[in-house]
C-alpha cells in the first residue's frame, strides 16, 4: 500500500435486507457508520449508497473490504451462468448420480436438478487410475470439439473435471491449455485447482459451482470497481471469502466458489476478534438479521471451519468455509396460520421492501418484528423508516391474520410467534453444539444482527448458556468483521494412506508445499501483513467408514504415533466410542496460511464523547413490556449514553441505532471496557 497510507479502512457487508458500512480511522479513532437498504438487482448501488450515506471520502480511503452475497444468492436462487462440463468418458452423470441420499429422508418425494444439465456435459477420451498412472491418453481434438459444442450452446463458462485428477492433474492442465486457445474468456475451471480431493462427486459439484458463479462475480466486481473509480477510489478491494479470510478482487473470481457464505463468515470473524478482546474465546455466535439466523461455534478464538458444507440437498461445496448453520427466522420472517390451522414462522420473509408492518412501507403480513412491537420490546418511532405507523394498526393485522384463526388474543398470538421463532433458532444452535458433542454451558452466546440481542437471553436460558455477549454495534457486526479479518488461504490435499503406511516426513512435505503456496499468494496482495500464521490439520477416518473427522495438529512434523493418538482422542470425544484394532486412515492434509493484519481499536465504535457519567443519566424513558406472560414497567436506556463499565438489573431495554438489547426481569447486565454489554442469564448455568 506504499508510504501514503491514511489509515482509513471501510468494511461493507451486503445482507439480504440491509447493506452495512463501518469506516475506521486508525489515527484519530473516528468512526462512520451507515445502514441502507440492499439493492438485490445490483448490489453495487447499495454499496455506493452506504458510502455516500456515511460521507466517506473515497480518495482518502486506504482500503475497502467487502462481504457480498452475490455468489450465495446466485446458487440458492439458481440464477447461474450457462456452464458446460468436459469430463472423462463414461462419467458425465457423476453430478446427477451423487450419493445414496434422498431430498426427503423418509419418502420418495422431492427432486434434484444438477447445476449443469446433461446436454451440456460432454465426455472425452482420457483416464488416470487412482495412483495417477495414465490408462488412456487425453484426446485433445475431442476437447476442442467439445468446446465448440458448448460455445454453440451458449455456454459462458466451462469446467474440466477428469476422474482421479487429484492424483495426477496433467490431463486437466493440458485440457485447460487447449481450451484457453479457443475459449473467448478466462472462465475456465479445472476441478483439481479448486479442490484436490479424491471424491469425484464433491469435487465435480464444487468445480461446477465455481464455474457457474465466476462470470457473475466477475461482472459484479467490475461494475463496483468502475463505480468506485469514478468516485475517486484507486486502491484495491478485498473480498471476504467463506473461510473468514480476504482475497484481492483482482484474483477472487478465479476461485469464486470460495466466496459462498462470505457474509455470514465475516460476522463470525468479528465475533472471534471481539471475544478475544473480551476474554471470552469460546463463543456460540448468533446472528439474527432481517431474513434469517446464522449460528456458528468458536473455540479458543478460532472459528470452526469445515470443507464439507452442503448448502442445500446434493449441493456440497467442499472448499473450507466457516461452519455456519442457517434457519429461516429473521426479524422480517412472516408468521402465518397454515392449512392445518397451525402457526408457522418463516422461512418466507417480508425483506426490506415492503418489510414488516411496523416499518410503515406497505407491509401487510405479520412478522417477528411486529410481534416484538406488540409486546412493547420495540419503539415504533425507531422502526418507522418512512413515517410513523400506529401500533394499533399492527395489532389489527395480527388479529386478522393470526389471533382470530388461532382463537387467541393479539398479545398471546405475538407471544406464540416469538416462542416458535425462538424454538427454531435454538434448534440451529443445538446443531453446532450438542449435535457435535459440545456442551453449550461452556460457552457464551455472542448475539448480533439487528434482531439478535432481542432474543438472545431467552435462547441462552433455554440452552443453559450462562452469558450473552452483545458487541458495541450488533447490527453492523458483519461489516466490522470485514474490517478486522485477516488474509487467508486454505489448502486441501488428498493423502489416502493408513497411518502405519505413512512415510517419514510425508505429511510434513505436503504441509511445506501448501505453506509455500499460501505465502506466495499473500505476497501478491497489496495489503500489509504483520505476520504469517499457519494452521495444520488432517481429515481422518477408520477403514470402512465414509465420514471424515477433522484432527487439528499443533505442528506439521507430527509422528505416526502422535497422529494416531490424536485421532483416537478426537474420535472418542465426538462419538464416545473407541474402535480398537481398526486401521486409521489419513484422507486429507489441510493447511491454512493466515496473514494477520494490524490490530484495530474498536473502543470508539460508540463515540466516547457521548457517554454520560452515570447509568441514570442514560435513561431516556420507560414503557410497558411483556415478559413471561406479565407486563412490566420497563426503563429505556440509550446505549450511546451509558458509561463503559455500567451495571443494570432487569427488566430494562437498551436502544441504539442498529439494534435493541432486551434485559429480562430475572437477568442483569454490565458493560466492559471495550464497549460490550454482557448479560448474565439467571438460572441458565
Amino acid at each position: 500500500m506504499g508510504q501514503d497510507r491514511t489509515g482509513i479502512v471501510a468494511g461493507i457487508d451486503v445482507g439480504g435486507t440491509f447493506t452495512d458500512l463501518v469506516q475506521l480511522d486508525e489515527n484519530t479513532g473516528e468512526v462512520r457508520l451507515a445502514k441502507v437498504p440492499s439493492t438485490p438487482d445490483n448490489q453495487a448501488f447499495g454499496v455506493m449508497d452506504a458510502l455516500a450515506t456515511a460521507k466517506c471520502d473515497l480518495p482518502a480511503l486506504d482500503l475497502i473490504v467487502h462481504g457480498t452475497t452475490t455468489t450465495t444468492n446466485a446458487v440458492l436462487e439458481r440464477k447461474l451462468s450457462r456452464t458446460g462440463l468436459i469430463t472423462t468418458q463414461g462419467f458425465r452423470d457423476v453430478l446427477e448420480l451423487g450419493r445414496r441420499t434422498r431430498p426427503q429422508a423418509y419418502g420418495m418425494t422431492g427432486r434434484f436438478e444438477p447445476i449443469i444439465p446433461r446436454n451440456l456435459r460432454i465426455e472425452v477420451p482420457e483416464r488416470m487410475d487412482a495412483s495417477g498412472e495414465v490408462l488412456v491418453a487425453l484426446d485433445e481434438n475431442a476437447v476442442v470439439e467439445a468446446a465448440k459444442v458448448l460455445l454453440d450452446a451458449g455456454c459462458e463458462a466451462v469446467v474440466v473435471h477428469f476422474l482421479h485428477a487429484y492424483a495426477n492433474p496433467e490431463h486437466e492442465r493440458r485440457a485447460g491449455e487447449v481450451l484457453s486457445s479457443i475459449w473467448p474468456n478466462a472462465h475456465i475451471t479445472l476441478g483439481h485447482a479448486i479442490l484436490q480431493e479424491s471424491r469425484e462427486f464433491e469435487r465435480g459439484v464444487t468445480a461446477a459451482v465455481n464455474a457457474s458463479v465466476q462470470p457473475i462475480l466477475d461482472r459484479y466486481l467490475a461494475r463496483l470497481s468502475e463505480e468506485l473509480s469514478a468516485s475517486g477510489y484507486d486502491r484495491d478491494i478485498l473480498v471476504m471469502n467463506g473461510n473468514g479470510g480476504m482475497v484481492s478482487s483482482r484474483i477472487v473470481a478465479r476461485e469464486a466458489a470460495k466466496t459462498v457464505m462470505s457474509g455470514p463468515a465475516s460476522g463470525v470473524m468479528a465475533a472471534a476478534y471481539i471475544g478475544r478482546l473480551a476474554d471470552m474465546p469460546d463463543l456460540i455466535t448468533y446472528d439474527m438479521g432481517g431474513t434469517s439466523t446464522d449460528v456458528s461455534l468458536i473455540r479458543g478464538a478460532e472459528p470452526a471451519v469445515s470443507n464439507e458444507i452442503e448448502i442445500e440437498y446434493a449441493m456440497p461445496i467442499h472448499v473450507p468455509m466457516v461452519d455456519v448453520r442457517t434457519v429461516g427466522a429473521g426479524g422480517g420472517s412472516i408468521a402465518r396460520v397454515n392449512e392445518a390451522g397451525l402457526l408457522e414462522v418463516g422461512p418466507h420473509s417480508a425483506g426490506a421492501d415492503p418489510g414488516p408492518i411496523c416499518y410503515g412501507k406497505g407491509g401487510r403480513d405479520p412478522t417477528i418484528s411486529d410481534a416484538n412491537l406488540i409486546l412493547g420490546r420495540l419503539d415504533p418511532a425507531q422502526l418507522a423508516k418512512t413515517g410513523r405507523i400506529a401500533p394499533d394498526k399492527v395489532a389489527q393485522r395480527f388479529a386478522e391474520k393470526l389471533a382470530e384463526p388461532l382463537n387467541l388474543d393479539v398479545t398471546e398470538a405475538a407471544e406464540a410467534v416469538i416462542r416458535l421463532a425462538n424454538t427454531k433458532m435454538a434448534g440451529a444452535i443445538r446443531m453446532v453444539s450438542l449435535s457435535l458433542g459440545v456442551d453449550p454451558r461452556d460457552f457464551a452466546l455472542f448475539a448480533f444482527g439487528g434482531a439478535g440481542p432481542l432474543h438472545a437471553a431467552s435462547l441462552a436460558r433455554e440452552l443453559g448458556v450462562p452469558k450473552v455477549l452483545v458487541p458495541a454495534r450488533p447490527g453492523i457486526t458483519n461489516a466490522i468483521g470485514c474490517v478486522v479479518a485477516d488474509l487467508r488461504h486454505d489448502f486441501v490435499q488428498t493423502v489416502a494412506c493408513a497411518v502405519e503406511d505413512l512415510e517419514e516426513g510425508q505429511l510434513e512435505s505436503v504441509f511445506a508445499t501448501q505453506s509455500a503456496e499460501g505465502e506466495a499468494l499473500i505476497g501478491q496482495e497489496r495489503v500489509e501483513s504483520e505476520r504469517i500464521r499457519y494452521l495444520y490439520s488432517v481429515d481422518m477416518q477408520y477403514a470402512g467408514q465414509t465420514h471424515l473427522l477433522r484432527v487439528d495438529l499443533e505442528r506439521p512434523d507430527v509422528s505416526r504415533d502422535d497422529l494416531l493418538r490424536l485421532f483416537e482422542v478426537a474420535y472418542f470425544n465426538r462419538f464416545r466410542v473407541a474402535l480398537e484394532g481398526v486401521r486409521a486412515i489419513v484422507v486429507n492434509a489441510n493447511c491454512s496460511v493466515i496473514g494477520e493484519r494490524q490490530a484495530l481499536d474498536l473502543s470508539t465504535l460508540i463515540d466516547p464523547a457521548g457517554r454520560k457519567p452515570g447509568v441514570a443519566d442514560a435513561r431516556v424513558g420507560h414503557r410497558r413490556v411483556r415478559f413471561g406472560g406479565d407486563w412490566y414497567e420497563t426503563p429505556i436506556y440509550r446505549r450511546d449514553f451509558l458509561p463503559l463499565e455500567f451495571q443494570i438489573s432487569g427488566p430494562a431495554i437498551v436502544e441504539q441505532m442498529d439494534t435493541t438489547v432486551l434485559i429480562e426481569p430475572w437477568d442483569r447486565a454490565e458493560g466492559d471496557r471495550h464497549g460490550n454489554v454482557i448479560v448474565h442469564v439467571d438460572g441458565a448455568a
